[in-house]
C-alpha cells in the first residue's frame, strides 16, 4: 500500500489554531462502520453512543514543557531542543534544531544557566542523546524555563497552557498531547459514568515520532519510533471483563488504541504491563481489543490516518475526510472529533 493512498488536500484555514471555548462543544463526525453512515453531532452527544457496561479507555499522560531554547556555549549560536524520552537519570533523547550545531561533545546553556547539556551521541533518526546538568529538581527547572511543544502547524501561542492538557492528565512524560482526550470535561465524564459506562486509564507518553511523516512510498517500510506505555491491573481487569460480557472497549485516541493492541493476547485479553511499543497499525491489521474509536482529524499521509483507515476502511475514511472539509470541520490538535463505531 502506498502513502499517496492517504493523501488529501486541506485548506490551511481549516487547521485549528486555538482551542474552542468549551471543550465539549467541538463538533463530532460519527462514522458507522457497518452501514457506512455519517452523522454530524456535537462532542457532548458522545453520551448517546455509550451503553451500560461499555469501557471507555483514556490516556492519562501529561505533556511536559519539553521545548528548550538556548545557545551553544562557545559560539552562542541559538539552539532548540525538544525532549523526546528519558533514557536514564539525566540522559535524554532529544530533537535538535539546527542539527549542525549539535555535534558530539558540544555544550549548550538554557535559561540563565539553570540548565546545561552535553551532546553524547547521534541517534539513527537524526536526534541526539544528551546529558543535562542542573541544581535542584529537574522537573522544577523544566517548569521554569521550558515551553509547551506545540505542533508546527499551530502558529498562535496559547494563553492557557492547561488547554493543551486533558482534564485527567496525570503522569508526566509526553512531548505532545493525546488530543482526542482534549474534548472531555469532568462533568462529561460524570455523565458517562452515570449512564453505566466504565472509565479506565492507560498511559502512553506521546513522542514526536508518532507525527513524523511517512517518507517511504510503501507504508509497510515505515519504522515507528518507540514510546513508553503502561497498563495498570485495574484497567486490564476492566477491559477483560468488558470483552467477556460482550460489551465494547472504546479507545479515546490513537495512543489508547496502540497501547491496548500492543498488550493484546491471542485470546483477546490483556495483562497488566509496562514497556515500549513501536506498533504500526495500517490497513490489513486485525484488531483484537478495540471495538470503537474516538479520535481527531489527522494529517495527510500520517501513521495516525493510516490507523483510523485500518479500523474503518480506507475508502470510507478518506470519503469522510472529504465531507469534513466540505462541512468545514476544524482539523488537527485543537480541532474537532470523530467517533468510529
Amino acid at each position: 500500500m502506498n502513502k499517496k493512498d492517504f493523501f488529501y488536500q486541506l485548506p490551511e484555514s481549516l487547521i485549528a489554531q486555538v482551542p474552542i471555548d468549551k471543550r465539549e462543544m467541538s463538533r463530532m463526525m460519527v462514522l458507522g462502520r457497518k452501514d457506512k453512515k455519517i452523522e454530524h453531532k456535537i462532542f457532548k452527544d458522545i453520551v448517546e453512543y455509550l451503553d451500560e457496561g461499555d469501557c471507555l479507555v483514556l490516556n492519562d499522560t501529561r505533556v511536559i514543557p519539553a521545548r528548550l531554547i538556548g545557545h551553544r556555549e562557545d559560539t552562542h549560536g541559538k539552539m532548540e531542543f525538544v525532549l523526546l524520552r528519558r533514557m536514564e537519570r539525566d540522559r535524554w533523547e532529544v530533537l535538535v534544531k539546527p542539527g549542525k550545531r549539535a555535534k558530539i561533545g558540544s555544550k549548550f546553556i538554557f535559561g540563565d544557566g539553570d540548565l546545561k547539556a552535553n551532546v553524547l551521541q547521534k541517534t539513527d533518526s537524526g536526534g541526539r542523546i544528551v546529558e543535562f546538568y542542573y541544581s535542584g529538581v529537574f522537573q522544577e527547572v523544566l517548569e521554569k524555563i521550558g515551553q509547551m511543544p506545540l505542533p508546527p502547524y499551530i502558529k498562535n501561542k496559547i494563553e492557557d497552557q492547561e488547554r493543551y492538557q486533558t482534564v485527567f492528565a496525570k503522569h508526566e512524560g509526553s512531548a505532545a498531547a493525546p488530543t482526542a482526550g482534549l474534548h472531555f470535561t469532568n462533568s462529561l465524564l460524570e455523565e458517562i459514568a452515570k449512564k453505566g459506562a466504565n472509565i479506565a486509564y492507560i498511559t502512553l507518553h506521546v513522542g514526536l515520532g508518532t507525527f513524523r511523516p511517512v517518507k517511504e512510498e510503501k507504508i509497510e517500510d515505515h519504522i515507528m519510533h518507540s514510546e513508553y506505555f503502561s497498563i495498570p491491573k485495574t484497567t486490564a481487569e476492566m477491559v477483560n471483563r468488558t470483552k467477556l460480557n460482550g460489551k465494547r472497549v472504546i479507545a479515546v485516541g490513537t495512543t489508547s488504541v496502540r497501547t491496548l493492541e500492543s498488550a493484546a493476547q491471542d485470546d483477546a485479553k490483556i495483562n497488566p504491563i509496562s514497556g515500549w511499543t513501536d506498533i504500526f497499525i495500517y490497513p490489513g491489521y486485525s484488531f483484537k481489543i478495540v471495538d470503537a474509536l474516538i479520535t481527531n482529524f489527522h494529517l495527510p499521509e500520517s501513521t495516525l490516518l493510516m490507523l483510523v483507515s485500518a479500523f474503518a476502511g480506507r475508502e470510507f475514511v478518506m470519503n469522510a475526510y472529504k465531507e469534513a472539509i466540505r462541512e468545514r470541520y476544524r482539523f488537527f490538535s485543537f480541532g474537532d472529533a470523530m467517533l468510529v463505531y
